[in-house]
């Protein structure tokens, strides 16, 4: 973060100065954070409230620790800059319920203005915005990897993709960051479009539209409505300065490839279409593993993934496409997405366990389209020679087709030679073995599995099977590759 005041933290905001006085009002802050056992020295502290705890009940100790002031929706036992309350419309912002009295929701409105200041005054950074139903997060990880070598990269930890984690992570962006990569998630119209407004893109990524949400939104196309606000966001692509917008579509998928009549930015699409301008060639797999050669207008190169599963192909393609735009070669892409390994947790870790069973963690979350894409990873780990396991859990937010799709996936893992065991979810169908709890499924694995097979953990967030993965690895002498 650029070096800012409290004062000046507050002319930005709209708050007002509480309990400080001149010479805090002058002291610098160079960083936020939102939890007080993290805050540092010349830290700003948000005060949130959470599903456990009130920031604002933890304002003066994040001072203790050294937090020049406190950001808060209302006046607290610190120096703060309280900021004005805003009108709650939408029941999906981030806090929901918890917040019943706004002063969340007028923190992360302070905090997007605040984030909107200091990009401003970062003329020189690019800042790339990346959405879709699937793949967000993987993709992120890997244009951290490919952009890296061209300049001081932020990304976000793990998924911040909301109305907290998007001015969070831009305001880890300073003075030296050359790049910026945002994801940016939608649980309704108009909040991709809200979050543009706070972190302004100027190229935009859009992966696929799929069945995540579905239920939130009625429809593909309503999705695809959603998912479109960031390309109609970025600059028009004509902009002297290398300011102009870039619109990075999956020439693979209809429904973002229809987006380019929805941007004034250039269009760059990428896929395995022969027409895209940033396309895979010659794929082949390996342990899960795809090798495929990069084909490019500026030349071509072989990469080999270290991530697994197929699906990981277009994901790198995105990022490749974005790396061109910002001056990366091909050969130096190809290097970049040859050596990235995962660096988020959850989304397909894979670990041989001593004994030789191999745990495929893909539980950060689950949709239709990701549970065919693991499963199709699962069988090609397992390959002819090894047995298979589908542990499964259910597959939240995808409205009244829950029931046909948890079917489907167990159909899938049964045509790709595994076993389903469902946790939790009984609508994987009569062919799946039926388990109530995490509890209740490791017990079951650890009787049945044996050395050489391959298990799949894959649910929705909130079915919290990572726990389930986590009992598989607890015995020693594990080797992560």
């Amino acid at each position: 973060m650029i070096e800012m005041t409290p004062a000046e933290i507050a002319a930005v905001t709209g708050g007002r100065l509480h309990r400080i006085d001149t010479e805090t009002a002058a002291a610098p802050v160079t960083a936020v954070e939102f939890d007080s056992r993290r805050i540092g020295p010349d830290g700003l502290f948000l005060a949130l409230p959470g599903e456990r705890a009130d920031g604002h009940d933890f304002a003066a100790q994040a001072v203790t620790r050294g937090a020049t002031a406190v950001l808060a929706g209302r006046e607290v036992d610190a120096p703060a800059v309280v900021v004005p309350p805003v009108e709650v419309r939408d029941s999906h912002t981030y806090l929901g319920a918890v917040d019943p009295d706004g002063t969340g929701a007028a923190v992360l409105a302070g905090l997007g203005r605040l984030a909107r200041h200091v990009l401003g005054a970062l003329p020189g950074l690019a800042v790339v915005g990346v959405t879709g139903s699937a793949g967000k997060t993987s993709t992120k990880d890997l244009l951290a990897a490919v952009l890296s070598p061209l300049g001081p990269t932020v990304a976000p930890p793990e998924s911040f993709n909301n109305e907290l984690g998007t001015p969070y992570t831009a305001l880890r962006a300073d003075a030296g960051t050359r790049n910026l990569v945002l994801e940016f998630s939608a649980r309704g119209i108009g909040h991709i479009a809200a979050l543009c407004a706070v972190a302004p893109p100027r190229i935009g990524v859009v992966l696929n539209v799929g069945s995540a949400h579905l239920g939130e939104f009625g429809s593909r196309a309503a999705i695809a409505t959603a998912k479109g606000e960031l390309v109609e966001a970025l600059p028009p692509g004509d902009l002297p300065g290398g300011r102009g917008g870039v619109a990075v579509l999956n020439a693979d998928d209809e429904l973002v490839a229809a987006m380019a009549t929805r941007t004034p930015a250039r269009v760059v699409t990428f896929g395995r279409a022969a027409d895209a301008h940033v396309r895979a060639t010659d794929v082949t797999l390996s342990a899960g593993r795809a090798s495929f050669r990069l084909v490019t207008p500026a030349g071509s190169a072989d990469v080999a993934l270290r991530l697994v599963g197929e699906h990981q192909v277009s994901n790198a393609l995105a990022a490749a496409a974005v790396a061109l735009e910002l001056g990366g070669t091909p050969d130096g892409i190809a290097a970049a997405l040859s050596a990235a390994t995962p660096a988020s947790r959850w989304r397909m870790e894979v670990t041989d366990r001593a004994d030789g069973v191999t745990v495929v963690n893909d539980a950060y979350n689950a949709n239709p389209e990701s549970v065919r894409a693991a499963i199709v990873a699962l069988g090609q780990i397992a390959g002819p020679d090894r047995r298979a396991w589908a542990v499964l859990g259910p597959m939240a937010e995808i409205g009244d087709g829950a029931a046909a799709e948890h079917a489907a996936a167990a159909e899938n893992a049964r045509a790709a030679g595994a076993r389903v065991v469902a946790v939790g979810a009984p609508d994987y169908g009569p062919g799946a073995e039926h388990v109530a709890d995490v509890p209740t499924a490791l017990t079951l694995l650890r009787e049945r599995t044996r050395p050489g097979d391959v298990v799949l953990v894959k649910a929705s967030r909130s079915a919290g099977l990572e726990r389930l993965a986590a009992g598989l690895l607890t015995t020693e002498g594990l080797v992560c590759r």
